[in-house]
């Protein structure tokens, strides 16, 4: 007859868990048994590294796609801009039409 070492039930054979206390059991244990707290521990820290991971990646993609931003802010600022010859107003280099008169620029 076996007993349980955290509450002292008496415990069927073979069983692998206390039934009033829940505590895993010699049998429990020896059988590779996993305990409910152990399976949940186990998927919090799976669960942590794919997020760390996926916040690896979606770092990595958001600093190519600032560096591609910045590169075409730069771009588009360091032309000359463009006098419209009908109304004399400044556009952005990579304007096509005037934004003052909206005629076509050349």
């Amino acid at each position: 007859m076996t007993f349980c070492t955290d509450c002292g039930e008496k415990l069927p054979e073979n069983a692998y868990f206390c039934p009033k206390c829940g505590q895993r059991t010699r049998s429990g244990a020896e059988a590779g048994i996993s305990t409910p707290w152990e399976d949940l521990r186990e998927t919090f820290s799976k669960m942590g590294e794919e997020i760390e991971n996926a916040f690896s990646i979606a770092g990595k993609e958001m600093e190519k796609a600032l560096k591609i931003a910045r590169d075409k802010i730069v771009e588009a600022t360091s032309k000359e801009p463009i006098i419209c010859p009908d109304c004399e107003e400044k556009n952005p280099a990579s304007t096509r039409f005037c934004y003052n008169c909206g005629k076509k620029l050349k």
